[in-house]
């Protein structure tokens, strides 16, 4: 069991589900080890929170001894079923989730906390709680202007996360650079775009892949992940045959 590496499947060749309904995975390696913090970006009714559930799901029976936290900004309806969970947070209180990550990621740092456990936190709706952020005066209790001090952590968890076994996974409809610090949106290691095809989204994160892109169409839970800053695959994402495990599944990834 030594060369064991936990698995995320992404989602199916497009190309393959498309011409013969044949499901070959496109996989991402999980482990500690590799660069496994996610960024999934669609603009409404593309898939990307039924791809979250799914995702979360799938990080739980791959990790079963992880620790996952939902950043849920607006609340949606999808992820009801997840409100009475313990690592569940929405709205405003969404900070609090990072800030729990961003200090077990410090105490890793600094050899208080020897545990490499999987810790991952999800977020949902990113972009959009950064940016009512910085239209907030400063954090009572610090004195720091809330989307800065936001930014700096996310941009920390990104950079030193891995080694330390701690993972971000954020949804969004555009990563504009305005909510990540110093370039600190390249440090993803999956990157995915679901959906209708928006020109502007695929130039911000896979600027080199565009003539790879130019053409396709996708309609919702399809479109395209790019590894490690390199490989480039076309998804589909159908739907689960049992619902009801898959949202057990998140229960159980986040209690």
């Amino acid at each position: 069991m030594t060369n064991y590496k936990p698995m995320l499947t992404l989602g199916y060749n497009l190309d393959a589900w498309n011409t013969y309904r044949a499901k070959i995975p496109v996989s991402v390696d999980i482990s500690p080890s590799t660069n496994s913090h996610i960024i999934i970006n669609g603009m409404s009714g593309s898939g990307k929170s039924y791809t979250e559930l799914g995702y979360i799901s799938k990080l739980f029976l791959a990790q079963p001894e992880g620790e996952v936290y939902f950043a849920d900004y607006k609340g949606e309806d999808a992820f009801s079923f997840l409100r009475q969970c313990p690592r569940y947070w929405s709205f405003k209180n969404t900070l609090e989730a990072l800030d729990i990550v961003y200090s077990r990621l410090n105490a890793r740092l600094s050899g208080e906390d020897e545990t490499r456990n999987q810790i991952t936190l999800v977020w949902d709706e990113y972009m959009a709680n950064v940016l009512a952020l910085q239209g907030e005066d400063k954090d009572k209790k610090t004195n720091e202007r809330l989307a800065p001090s936001v930014m700096n952590k996310v941009s920390e968890i990104l950079l030193m996360g891995r080694s330390m076994g701690v993972r971000l996974v954020t949804s969004m409809q555009r990563p504009d650079a305005i909510a990540f610090s110093a370039g600190s949106r390249l440090n993803y290691g999956v990157v995915v775009v679901l959906g209708a095809y928006i020109r502007s989204i695929f130039e911000m994160l896979m600027p080199d892949h565009m003539e790879q892109i130019k053409g396709r169409q996708f309609g919702r839970g399809e479109g395209v992940v790019l590894l490690q800053g390199s490989e480039l695959h076309f998804i589909k994402i159908p739907a689960v045959r049992d619902y009801e495990r898959m949202k057990n599944l998140c229960i159980q990834a986040l209690s």
